[in-house]
């Protein structure tokens, strides 16, 4: 018997792109939340990191134990959902939404600062940013919508590339300006900071520490999920630690802490660009005061579109954050389903995006960064509260539970191994939760404002299903229609909706009557990055099922098939898979003719024929465009 893959979400990420991923996230927010905690914390700003990359550390531990557990998307609302109820469940996945919104607003807030420091003023500035910011929602809103796909190469390298400046620009600045003396000169306790924005500072940091939910939202595509997740987040700690724990010090030795002439104090980092400080660029700040001699100029623009590439993907991020949290809360019924309706056309949850996006848009006019940073704040300090509550619930509630992965620091109490990391981190992220709601009234009546919308839509929704606030239930989603397994199959057919090749299973027959084999039909469905993989996609899905079953008329009894989904350049690695498990004989590749904007086979045959388990045949129509170069170089047929 060949061996099969369960149907459903495919695995594919390693730890390598979780890592890259999640820190793609993570390290895009020291571009803002520099400045926004120097304005609060002055000379113990380098304090205020490590404090917040300890509480981090605490929650990362507990996102790895329960993410390894129940390795499925959904971060702190799926621990809640298992620990509690739905109703949790659904305030935890409230909260994510808020985050998921002003991470929208405050990273394309921020992408004209840095543009503006260095080409034109004006964007530094309102009404100059907030115009510009709203612009590049709307056009990434747009994007999302038509349903673009994410590069995950582009991203994966843009991560590294990122890592690798951010610890270039702390070894030079650590050689060029770093200054023990000027860190100690920069503090007088009590009164630069004050401990009131000594408490403030603290969960405004934890911005710069946010996104590992990124990783629990990919648990369902990550491979060898209970190994490759923790290992994951682990990283994303060491090297985010690495980091925020050296940078500030450089930053506060390069801008450090002025006594002014009202006795005030006061570092650039944390003044506005209208009062000629580097609030809204604080890195680009930094790199501006280290003096590189003749690379000063080139140091600067590389350092500037770097960071407003970075928040630009961020922004983009923070869309399929919503659009894919928006469709999870619609199956669980958790919002009406209009909210995660999928665009008839384009296959992506439209409605969610605009909607949501449009919140982002009127958070940017308020042209406040202090104000979106502690509105953050506010929202993830609630969903990282939830999530360690959940996973000492879990604790007790399940306690044979399999366990994958176990956070440090746990001691046993009367037959319960009580996690230690998850109470100290309960008490360190609710703690700022309140500080950030207690200290600052406008976020209080925005954030608890948002909790209560969600609280009156809720009810009001679940009364309208029947439904009552706690239990579980799921739209149901329909199963892939697929034949009996066959014994043994040797041929494999890999098509691309929505064009049949009639002429590629032709092929497979002729192949398959000399050998009396068997054929197997695949269909991958290209899924947009802003949707979840396993979305539903009734239009597409019926296409690749008649394809299938027009091959069963081409074929008869010895043709199988079924459709797959997958993201952007991860269908040559499917096919490659699918006929490892099928112990296929052949691989045939059909390409259809060239439609505007490619096909999802363009990079996919690379992989095929440089992975390929048995022979490759590339399968053109006669009907179809004349074949490119590369095409012509893999010939009609390449062999093992």
């Amino acid at each position: 018997m060949a061996r099969r893959r369960l149907h459903g979400l495919q695995r594919v990420l390693g730890v390598n792109a979780l890592f890259s991923t999640a820190y793609g996230n993570v390290g895009s927010s020291i571009y803002y939340a520099l400045g926004l905690v120097a304005s609060f914390a002055l000379g113990l700003t380098p304090i205020v990191f490590v404090i917040a990359g300890f509480i981090f550390f605490l929650t990362a531990s507990s996102y790895a134990e329960a993410t390894a557990m129940y390795p499925e998307a959904g971060g702190s609302s799926s621990f809640a959902r298992r620990a509690f109820n739905e109703f949790w469940s659904f305030f935890a996945a409230w909260g994510q939404m808020l985050n998921y919104t002003i991470t929208i607003a405050i990273s394309a807030f921020f992408v004209p600062h840095y543009i503006g420091g260095l080409f034109w003023e004006p964007l530094r500035t309102a009404p100059g940013d907030i115009i510009f910011g709203i612009g590049v929602v709307v056009v990434l809103a747009a994007i999302n919508v038509f349903g673009a796909k994410e590069s995950t190469g582009v991203n994966v390298t843009l991560a590294v590339v990122d890592f690798a400046t951010q610890l270039l620009l702390v070894l030079i600045g650590g050689i060029l300006v770093f200054s023990p003396d000027v860190l100690i000169n920069n503090i007088e306790w009590g009164v630069a900071p004050t401990w009131k924005d000594f408490l403030i500072a603290i969960p405004v940091a934890m911005i710069a520490y946010t996104g590992i939910e990124t990783i629990s939202n990919m648990a369902e595509e990550a491979k060898d999920e209970a190994v490759t997740i923790p290992k994951a987040i682990n990283r994303v700690v060491i090297a985010v630690f690495a980091i925020y724990a050296a940078l500030p010090a450089v930053a506060l030795s390069a801008l450090p802490v002025v006594k002014q002439p009202d006795g005030s104090y006061q570092t650039l980092l944390g003044v506005s660009s209208e009062n000629g400080g580097y609030a809204g660029d604080p890195v680009l700040g930094v790199v501006k005061q280290i003096h590189l001699g003749i690379f000063q100029g080139a140091a600067e623009i590389y350092v500037g579109l770097l960071a407003a590439t970075i928040l630009f993907i961020a922004t983009n991020a923070g869309i399929i954050g919503v659009s894919r949290l928006v469709y999870s809360m619609g199956i669980h019924r958790q919002l009406p389903n209009k909210l995660r309706e999928l665009h008839p056309r384009f296959g992506t949850p439209w409605i969610g995006i605009i909607i949501f996006s449009a919140v982002a848009c009127l958070a940017i006019t308020t042209g406040q960064a202090d104000f979106l940073g502690n509105l953050y704040a506010f929202g993830a300090m609630l969903s990282f509260t939830i999530a360690h509550v959940s996973v000492i619930k879990l604790r007790f509630r399940f306690p044979d539970f399999p366990r994958p992965y176990l956070g440090p620091m746990n001691i046993m109490v009367r037959g319960v191994n009580i996690p230690i990391f998850a109470v100290l981190g309960a008490i360190g992220t609710g703690l700022a939760f309140v500080v950030v709601t207690v200290l600052h009234l406008d976020v209080a009546i925005a954030g608890l404002g948002w909790l209560a919308v969600g609280c009156v839509v809720y009810p009001l929704y679940r009364r309208s299903q029947g439904l009552s606030l706690t239990e579980t239930v799921s739209v149901a989603v329909k199963e892939q229609v697929t034949e009996g397994e066959a014994a043994y199959e040797s041929v494999l057919v890999a098509l691309e909706p929505p064009i049949y090749s009639a002429a590629a299973v032709a092929t497979a027959v002729r192949l398959a009557a000399r050998r009396r084999r068997g054929i197997h039909i695949l269909v991958p469905i290209p899924v947009p990055s802003s949707i979840p993989i396993d979305a539903q996609m009734p239009e597409q899905e019926g296409v690749a099922q008649a394809m299938i079953e027009q091959a069963r008329l081409q074929g008869g009894k010895l043709v199988t098939g079924r459709w797959i989904k997958v993201r952007a350049g991860q269908a040559g690695g499917m096919i490659v898979q699918e006929a490892v498990d099928l112990r296929a004989r052949a691989i045939i590749l059909s390409l259809p003719r060239q439609r505007q904007g490619g096909n999802i086979f363009d990079r996919g045959i690379e992989t095929v024929l440089s992975e390929r388990p048995c022979r490759v045949i590339i399968q053109s129509d006669p009907d179809s465009r004349k074949p490119s170069v590369a095409e012509r170089l893999a010939k009609a047929e390449v062999p093992l």
